[in-house]
């Protein structure tokens, strides 16, 4: 199974709170942590859903 690699790039503030939920679900709290899922489609979504604060590699 493919991995990537999830970095958090932009802030959560004046988002909408399903965007901040969505973040928070990724295991991203602070700007530049990273973290590694296996890309299964509810992380993709989830990605798809917040590509605008994050910056996916595939790892």
């Amino acid at each position: 199974m493919k991995k990537v690699k999830i970095t958090k790039i932009r802030s959560t503030i004046k988002r909408p709170k399903d965007q901040k939920k969505t973040m928070e679900a990724l295991g991203l709290r602070k700007i530049g942590q990273s973290r590694e899922h296996v890309l299964t489609p509810q992380i993709e979504g989830m990605i798809r859903k917040v590509k605008h604060l994050v910056s996916v590699e595939e790892i």
